[in-house]
């Protein structure tokens, strides 16, 4: 697309950021909504809404510029409310012993997500041309919804199919949830770890979200790969990301189960979530070599992973009830990373280097790190 359209950096930049704008738009909203109507609906409409913007992007990208952004941010919109409507039924379904784990093994299933992407989007370009990803990923939700509105519930007391036992199992070990209709706003804002997972989403998704869209570009840019080889090497670091969110997600519900408290866990869990992508960033501005930048690349987001046993796991901790809500607010703030990140990447790299990219993102990491481990907690603060 950028060669068709002769998009500069910068340009670039701007309509990868684009995304950001809509998604940064139903963060709150979506977490209010799904903690009054259950998870299932709004999820649903968050599927239905990307996949049409998806669809629609090639046609808006050859109209004009401005309607691309739109698109963009359109599609934004749709995916915005879906962490906070998954968050909400984890809370619901998943007891506490085995939330690390379940809520790993979600954020895998967006990781390899982005294995398939990056995997056969060089193919379908080569075969068929870049509207091709677009029209193929677009449709597939039409799959998904059909089966997730057939056999999704928001809770275990929707599902039908469910034993006894098992609903009991699920209420045991999980905090009853009713619908919540006032949002004690001021309460919220007045907990010293409900900032210091808004300050820590910040600095966690700045690293995240320009790897996400900048890493095919450094690829191709420093170390000389084709569109066939970026695509089968920005595989390996999601790949990586899947299997060691499983392995967090592992450690952390052992840990707690051997009588660790949740705070400890989730302090040292995060902590390698920012520690890990900092040391691999300050490595890979040092490498010479197209295989070491790849591992370098591939330790950084694997150790990046934890992140789903740290303070992704922590919305639940603090506040059960509130977790959809509390989801929204610190990932508006992680949005707002990946707004200004993605885009002052386009500008840094017009005026000077990669390596003042990764000084950036690492210099985030370490101020995550300090205030995460000196105000955030796994005790339950909300009720």
């Amino acid at each position: 697309m950028s060669k068709e359209f002769n998009w500069s950096s910068s340009t670039v930049g701007l309509i990868q950021s684009s995304f950001f704008w809509g998604y940064l738009l139903t963060q709150i909203a979506g977490g209010i909504w799904a903690d009054k109507v259950g998870g299932k609906v709004v999820l649903a409409f968050g599927v239905i809404w990307w996949s049409v913007a998806t669809v629609l992007t090639p046609f808006a990208a050859r109209i004009s510029l401005p309607c691309l952004l739109v698109v963009r941010a359109l599609m934004g919109i749709g995916e915005g409310v879906a962490m906070p409507a998954m968050n909400n039924m984890i809370s619901k379904w998943i007891p506490v012993s085995e939330r690390s784990r379940a809520l790993s093994l979600v954020y895998s299933g967006m990781y390899l997500g982005s294995v398939v992407g990056l995997a056969f989007s060089p193919v379908l370009i080569h075969k068929f041309g870049w509207p091709s990803v677009f029209y193929s990923f677009g449709s597939l939700g039409s799959i998904w919804i059909a089966l997730w509105l057939a056999k999704a519930r928001s809770s275990p007391a929707e599902d039908p199919d469910l034993s006894t036992q098992e609903r009991r199992f699920i209420s045991e070990g999980s905090i009853s949830k009713e619908p919540v209709t006032v949002i004690p706003w001021k309460l919220i804002l007045s907990k010293p770890p409900v900032w210091a997972l808004i300050v820590s989403h910040f600095c966690h998704n700045w690293g995240t979200f320009i790897l996400l869209t900048w890493m095919p570009t450094y690829y191709n840019q420093v170390l000389k790969f084709n569109l066939m080889e970026s695509g089968l090497f920005c595989v390996l670091p999601w790949l990586t990301m899947a299997i060691f969110a499983n392995i967090g997600g592992w450690i952390a519900d052992t840990l707690i189960s051997r009588g660790f408290s949740v705070t400890s866990v989730r302090k040292i869990m995060q902590t390698v979530g920012f520690l890990g992508p900092a040391l691999s960033l300050s490595v890979l501005s040092k490498v010479r070599t197209p295989a070491l930048a790849v591992l370098c690349m591939a330790c950084s987001q694997g150790t990046d992973a934890f992140s789903q046993s740290g303070l992704y796991s922590n919305h639940q901790d603090i506040g059960p009830r509130y977790s959809g809500v509390l989801l929204g607010l610190s990932n508006t703030a992680g949005v707002l990373a990946g707004v200004f990140g993605t885009a002052a990447t386009g500008f840094i790299l017009q005026r000077g280097s990669w390596d003042d990219v990764f000084k950036v993102a690492i210099a985030l990491y370490i101020v995550g790190t300090i205030v995460w481990n000196t105000f955030a907690t796994g005790e339950k603060i909300l009720d």
